[in-house]
C-alpha cells in the first residue's frame, strides 16, 4: 500500500491541474494485475450510497491517478469496498457493487453474470424483444456505466472516467456471455464538466452504421450516427405496449416522439384509427418515418416545436382520444430544477387541453431530480390551469431491465402517469 498523502493534497488546484494534463483516455483492464498493488481512499464516515463526494474524502494515498482502482476505508480504517478514484470530479470515488469482494476477479465476473441472468432468465426478455438494457449503472453495481443490447450490438454510454477507461474490457466480457458481435462506447459531452475528460467514440471493427431490433414483433431501426444516448429507449417498452392496448380505433397523438416508439406501436399493435407524431429533431423524425415503413403502418409525422404545435391545436379546437407526452430530460442538474419543472408544467397544461373529454393522457418524466411528489404536484397545478378534472388511473416507471437500487433512489428516474382527462 502506498504512503498516505498530507491531508487534502489530492484536492489542491495544482494537483488537479497536473492530473488534468495527463493522458487520461487510454483503455485499461477492469482490474489491475495482482502484483501492481492499489492505493487507498479514506472516508470521513461510512457510506451505503456508491457515490462518494469530494467533501466526504478524508485522505488518499500518494501517486493516485484519475481513474485508478482503489480500496475504500472508513474513519476506523475498516474496509468498506473497492471503487474508482477521480480527483477531477465532484463525485471523487464511485464504489463498485462488489463490496468487500470487489477486487476478486471471479466476483466481478459474477456481477456481470448476475446482470445477464436477470435479463435472460428472470425477465425472459429475448422472448419479446432483441433490445434491452444489460447494465443499468449503480443499480447493477457498475457506477457510471449504461449498456444496452441491440441485436448483435452492445451500445454503452459512460458517465465516469474510470468506466470510459475500462469500457472496452467490460463490453468484451459481456459479448462473450451474450454472443454479440459488435460494440460501441460513448461519453456524453457533459462528462467534460463532471469528470474532467472528453472521450472520443470507441467501437469494435466493422460496427454497422445501423441495426434493426424487434419489440413485440414491431421493428425499429437504430441509426448510431444520429441516435441519442445508447440509440433507443428500452425503458418505455412495457409502457409502449400498454399504450397500444388503449389505442384500437382511437385517434392518437405522440408528443416528443423521437424515433416513433409510442406512435408506431399504437399503429401496429394497437390498430389506432389515426396516429400523429411530433418532434423537433429532424434526424429523429426521418428515422421514425423509416420505422413506420418497416412495419407498413401509416403515421403522420410533424417536424415542429411541440409547444407551438399544441398552441395551434388548442386554437383550432382539435382533440385526440389518446395523447402521450414523453419529453426529453428537462432537468439535467439541480440548478435546472425550477426551470425544468416549469417546462413540464407548461407542456402538461397544453397537452391536457388537446385530450378529448374522457380521453387518456400518458405523461412522462425521465428527470430523476423531479421527485414523484413534485411530479404529481406539477400535474395537479397543470390540471387547474387547463381547467380540467383529472383522474389518476395508474403510475408506472421503467421496464424491469432498468432496476432500482434501494440505496440509490435516483435510479428510479422514469415516471409515467396514466390520466383520464375530464372537461369541466
Amino acid at each position: 500500500m502506498s504512503r498516505p498523502s498530507p491531508r487534502g493534497e489530492s484536492q489542491s488546484p495544482s494537483r488537479r491541474k497536473v492530473a488534468a494534463a495527463r493522458d487520461l483516455l487510454q483503455q485499461r483492464p477492469l482490474l489491475p494485475a495482482e502484483e501492481e498493488g492499489i492505493g487507498t481512499v479514506w472516508l470521513r464516515n461510512t457510506r451505503q450510497h456508491p457515490s462518494v463526494f469530494r467533501k466526504m474524502v478524508q485522505d488518499v494515498s500518494t501517486g493516485l491517478r484519475p481513474g485508478d482502482f482503489v480500496e475504500v476505508r472508513g474513519p476506523a480504517k475498516e474496509l468498506l469496498g473497492y471503487g474508482f478514484y477521480n480527483p477531477l470530479a465532484e463525485i471523487t470515488v464511485r464504489l463498485l457493487g462488489g463490496g468487500k469482494l470487489g477486487r476478486n476477479e471471479d466476483y466481478l465476473e459474477g456481477l456481470l453474470g448476475r446482470a445477464v441472468d436477470l435479463r435472460l432468465r428472470k425477465l425472459s426478455l429475448p422472448s419479446s424483444t432483441t433490445a434491452y438494457r444489460v447494465i443499468h449503472a449503480e443499480a447493477d453495481g457498475w457506477p457510471g456505466l449504461m449498456i444496452d443490447r441491440y441485436g448483435e450490438v452492445l451500445s454503452a454510454e459512460v458517465f465516469s472516467l474510470a468506466m470510459y477507461q475500462r469500457g472496452a474490457d467490460v463490453l468484451r466480457r459481456l459479448a462473450n456471455r451474450l454472443g454479440t458481435t459488435h460494440w460501441l462506447l460513448r461519453a456524453p459531452d457533459k462528462t467534460h464538466g463532471q469528470e474532467g475528460f472528453r472521450g472520443a467514440q470507441l467501437q469494435s471493427a466493422d460496427l454497422p452504421k445501423r441495426t434493426t431490433i424487434e419489440e413485440f414483433g414491431t421493428r425499429f431501426q437504430i441509426d448510431f450516427g444520429v441516435s441519442h444516448k445508447t440509440g433507443f429507449f428500452c425503458d418505455q417498452r412495457e409502457n409502449r405496449q400498454r399504450l397500444a392496448n388503449l389505442s384500437p380505433g382511437q385517434t392518437v397523438l405522440d408528443l416528443c416522439c423521437y424515433t416513433g416508439g409510442f406512435a408506431i406501436q399504437a399503429a401496429r399493435l394497437g390498430h389506432a384509427a389515426s396516429v400523429t407524431a411530433v418532434d423537433l429533431d429532424e434526424a429523429a423524425i426521418e428515422v421514425a418515418r423509416t420505422n413506420a415503413r418497416l412495419n407498413g403502418v401509416s403515421v403522420r409525422f410533424v417536424h415542429v416545436d411541440v409547444f407551438q404545435y399544441l398552441r395551434d391545436l388548442i386554437a383550432s379546437g382539435r382533440r385526440f382520444a389518446v395523447v402521450v407526452l414523453d419529453p426529453p430530460k428537462l432537468i439535467r442538474n439541480r440548478s435546472e430544477v425550477d426551470s425544468g419543472t416549469r417546462k413540464h408544467l407548461d407542456l402538461n397544461r397544453l397537452a391536457m387541453q388537446v385530450v378529448e373529454d374522457g380521453g387518456i393522457l400518458v405523461t412522462c418524466s425521465c428527470s430523476g431530480l423531479l421527485t414523484a411528489t413534485e411530479f404529481m404536484r406539477m400535474l395537479r397545478t397543470a390540471s387547474h390551469q387547463a381547467d380540467r378534472s383529472v383522474q389518476v388511473l395508474d403510475r408506472t416507471g421503467a421496464a424491469g431491465d432498468h432496476p432500482v437500487h434501494l440505496d440509490v433512489p435516483e435510479s428510479e428516474y422514469l415516471q409515467a402517469a396514466w390520466l383520464r382527462i375530464n372537461h369541466n
